[in-house]
């Protein structure tokens, strides 16, 4: 291979280009908070309508590989915090039952805490941001604060956390948000652009209010991350024979395209291949076609990822800069429909790998200098869309299986400021920011701060008690032999 329908509702657009002036701007934060009043962001009831929590699940996996379902159900039961992380869909649902402040962002759509982490960027300096993408579209910025403190109680539920501490860690999350919210809305578009956490500083910024214990565990993920680069995952993944890069069979995580049985023969896949990865070189900018046409293609594989993604057509693709010991790994994901698209609005573009990669770029505040889309057909003529990108660039995670009350603490505030990021770049930061308490006298702003952390606490107990029952209900189907799962490792 040579490497050559949905709801109408009041929003404010993200790209929109006159915006008014900072007061009429203002203007429009107060009039959504009397709309859709932070109070009302603590509530949590079902409707009685509800759609099951499992018919969603089942509708999903509907158009994915039949074969993965098993896998995508099995890392699904591992925990409650396991289901959450894989039912993005089932809160976008109940989410989109709720009122709406009406102030629109480009949403990241699944914004749980697991799914905020580390990475080099191109000037390789480890940054701390959001990490994943599959569901961005434009939405309301407040679905995207409900999941992450959803996911903060949820994830002290499963470390056994006293409720005194994880209602602490969702207030210091809300809080956070509101305050790095306060602080864009103060400065220049430029300036919040710009802004990043490089972890570098944030550890030595940090240090005095974090225990040695925490400190040490915030170092060790970030000397992981800096390990974890292509020669790395080739040297976990794939071996030399012949001369050539080639991955190891390990079904059904990894399975190589000469092992792959999805195409009539691994000639026709292997074309589909060089015409998927022609396409995505068509999405990249000059410079970086440059840079990529300086490697070799070596092998492919298929290989299953994540927890809520399981069951998506993901590859790994293997190429060689010099030589073998200069290799590139690259993942092409397949991207399907936005959750939030589906409950909020369509998101404008017509492909769904797209989708992902403008989104990312508008979000991160740095982000993979080889990320692009492609798509090809299959034989029955149907188009599938993918993303790409490295499959390791200094990627890394706070481990949460290990975290303790303090350290859930601060890795929720990292990833508030991260979100709120975000949500600035793309929004109205200014309109988010008065809804939120901006204008008001010191006293009066710091009780809104403390309001704003109360009804998210309230609501993210509420729907971490909804998320057990789903959860529950679940797993009862497993049971039954209602729904396929394999006995496999969890994510």
């Amino acid at each position: 291979m040579e490497l050559t329908g949905a709801q109408q509702k009041p929003r404010v657009s993200p790209d929109r280009r006159e915006r008014g002036t900072r007061e009429e701007r203002m203007a429009r934060g107060r009039e959504a908070a009397g709309a859709c009043p932070v109070a009302g962001l603590a509530a949590w009831r079902p409707e009685a309508a509800r759609a099951g929590a499992v018919a969603l699940l089942e509708e999903q996996s509907a158009t994915r590989v039949a074969e993965l379902i098993p896998i995508r159900y099995a890392r699904m039961s591992a925990s409650a915090f396991a289901f959450f992380r894989g039912s993005a869909i089932i809160q976008a649902a109940d989410l989109a039952c709720r009122p709406v402040s009406g102030i629109e962002v480009q949403a990241v759509g699944d914004a749980h805490i697991a799914n905020f982490g580390m990475f080099l960027s191109p000037t390789r300096h480890l940054v701390f941001d959001i990490n994943d993408f599959d569901e961005t579209a434009p939405g309301p910025w407040e679905w995207d604060i409900c999941r992450l403190v959803s996911s903060v109680e949820i994830c002290g539920r499963e470390r056994g956390f006293s409720r005194h501490d994880r209602r602490a860690a969702v207030r210091a999350c809300a809080k956070a948000y509101a305050r790095a919210m306060m602080e864009f809305a103060e400065m220049g578009e430029l300036d919040v652009w710009y802004a990043h956490l490089d972890l570098d500083q944030v550890v030595a910024r940090f240090e005095d209010e974090m225990s040695g214990r925490q400190s040490r565990t915030l170092r060790r993920a970030m000397s992981k991350a800096r390990a974890k680069t292509s020669a790395r995952a080739v040297e976990k993944l794939a071996r030399l024979e012949g001369g050539r890069l080639r991955f190891e069979m390990r079904p059904p995580e990894l399975v190589p395209l000469s092992e792959h049985h999805g195409y009539r023969d691994t000639v026709e896949l292997s074309r589909a291949l060089v015409e998927l990865m022609g396409r995505y070189f068509d999405s990249l900018p000059y410079d970086r076609r440059f840079l990529l046409n300086r490697y070799r293609y070596q092998d492919a594989a298929q290989k299953v990822v994540g927890v809520g993604s399981v069951g998506t057509r993901a590859w790994a693709v293997l190429l060689a800069g010099k030589d073998a010991d200069d290799p590139l790994v690259m993942q092409v994901k397949e991207a399907q429909q936005s959750v939030v698209e589906r409950f909020w609005r369509p998101s404008g573009f017509a492909h769904a790998g797209e989708r992902v990669v403008q989104g990312q770029r508008l979000i991160q505040s740095t982000s993979d200098i080889l990320l692009g889309w492609t798509s090809v057909e299959n034989p029955l003529g149907e188009r599938r869309d993918y993303y790409v990108r490295q499959l390791w660039n200094g990627k890394g995670s706070i481990d949460l299986e290990d975290i303790g009350e303090e350290g859930l603490r601060s890795t929720a505030r990292l990833c508030a400021w991260a979100l709120a990021h975000a949500h600035a770049r793309t929004g109205d930061s200014v309109a988010i920011a008065a809804y939120l308490g901006l204008g008001l006298p010191k006293k009066d702003a710091h009780e809104a701060e403390g309001a704003f952390a109360d009804a998210l606490a309230d609501f993210a107990d509420a729907y971490a008690d909804q998320n057990e029952e789903d959860y529950r209900l679940f797993c009862e189907k497993i049971a039954a032999g209602e729904l396929p799962c394999a006995a496999v490792p969890g994510a």
